[in-house]
This record gives structure tokens, sequence and C-alpha cells, in this order.
């Protein structure tokens, strides 16, 4: 059996399903929308759809075939989104498991990405361009999940980026690898608490329920 502790056990607050709204949308070289690279697409919208929005999926579906796949989503993703984060968007969003995205779920995508960029400006204090210690750690603590030092930095060393020069201490988490640590540490605590029924911060499981939750994320 396998046992594990936190000295924190943090339940009184979640993240909600989409990213939090309440942040400020301030002006910021990380923009006020998601990063997509396009050409205008036809404004031609189906009724009841946004015209903007439609362009917007219509340039990124650039085969034309009324959904738009993992491999043109990283394409128009122009902040160098890695496949990890895009298949994990894509998963959220690919409601019918198509294995590709309608309208709809790219509306709702959309709105995902624009809610974490809010998240992301208000947590990146110094405006570099990443999310570093103690700014990593308000983040995830205005979530609800208040993690120790220890952990923190294993989130730290898991995604953040590599120098870019080979030389000195990783530049952080870029934007990306922001959402997709965020979404992973709300996935391993809601697993946690399933299994913690009396909310003591410990748990007994067996190997195949660690199995499960590991190979879940």
């Amino acid at each position: 059996m396998y046992q594990q502790s936190y000295a924190q056990p943090a339940y009184n607050a979640r993240p909600p399903s989409a990213a939090p709204s309440h942040y400020s949308n301030h002006d910021s070289r990380h923009g006020s929308r998601p990063s997509y690279g396009y050409a205008q697409g036809p404004s031609n919208a189906p009724p009841g759809a946004d015209p903007q929005l439609w362009q917007y999926f219509s340039a990124v579906d650039r085969d034309h075939s009324g959904s738009i796949s993992v491999n043109e989503l990283q394409a128009a993703l122009v902040n160098g989104f890695d496949l990890d984060t895009v298949k994990m968007l894509m998963g959220i969003f690919d409601s019918d498991r198509s294995g590709s995205i309608s309208y709809n779920e790219f509306a709702g995508l959309w709105k995902y990405i624009t809610d974490w960029q809010n998240v992301f400006r208000h947590f990146d204090r110094d405006r570099s361009g990443s999310i570093e210690g103690r700014e990593l750690a308000e983040a995830l603590r205005s979530f609800g999940y208040t993690l120790s030092p220890h952990l923190l930095q294993l989130v730290e060393r898991k995604y953040a980026s590599a120098p870019s020069t080979g030389y000195g201490p990783p530049p952080g988490i870029t934007f990306d690898r922001f959402v997709r640590a965020c979404v992973v540490v709300k996935t391993l605590t809601e697993a946690f608490q399933r299994v913690d029924s009396d909310r003591d911060g410990w748990v007994q499981i067996n190997y195949e329920q660690f199995m499960s939750v590991s190979l879940d994320l």
C-alpha cells in the first residue's frame, strides 16, 4: 500500500473548470486575447456564432474541414505552445471525443485561454513573460492550493523552460506551461481528495489506484 501526506491540504477552495476570470484585463505584452497567427477568414458566420470568433476559427481551420486538428491548433498558437499543452487543451474541449474541435468547442477554448492569460498577467509581477517561485506560489494559493516549498520547487523544475543559452537557471514557467502546471495540480488534488474521504491529508491506496491517477494526467 502507498501512503502520502500533505502538511497543508488545501480543500477549502478550488479553481473553476475554466480559469478564474476575476483578474483585471489590463494592457501588457502578453496581449488581451489568445495569441493566434491567422489571416482573415470568411465572414459568413452561421446563425448564432460571433462573427469575429468565426473568422478566427475559419482561419485556424486551414483545410476547411469544419473542425480544428491538434496540428492546426498548435500552428495557430503563436506563443510557442508545446504539443503536450495543445493536446491537453484538445482533451478538455473535444467533448465528443472526435479528435478535433468544432466551432462551439473552439469558442469554449478561446474563453479558457483568454481567462488564463488574465491570470498569468496578474501574477507575472515583474512582466518577465514567465512565472517564477514566489509568483507561482501566489497563483496556486489563490486557487486554494498551499503547496510546501519542496512541492513548489518540483512543480517549477518540471514545467520551467530550459535556458535559451544552455547556461544559467531556468527562465521560469512560460504561459502555456503555466496553464498545464495548474491543470495538473488541480487534477492531482481532486484525485487525492476523492480518496481522502475524511479530509485528514492522508490516504492509503493500492497500486492500481496509484497508476490510474498517474496515467490519467
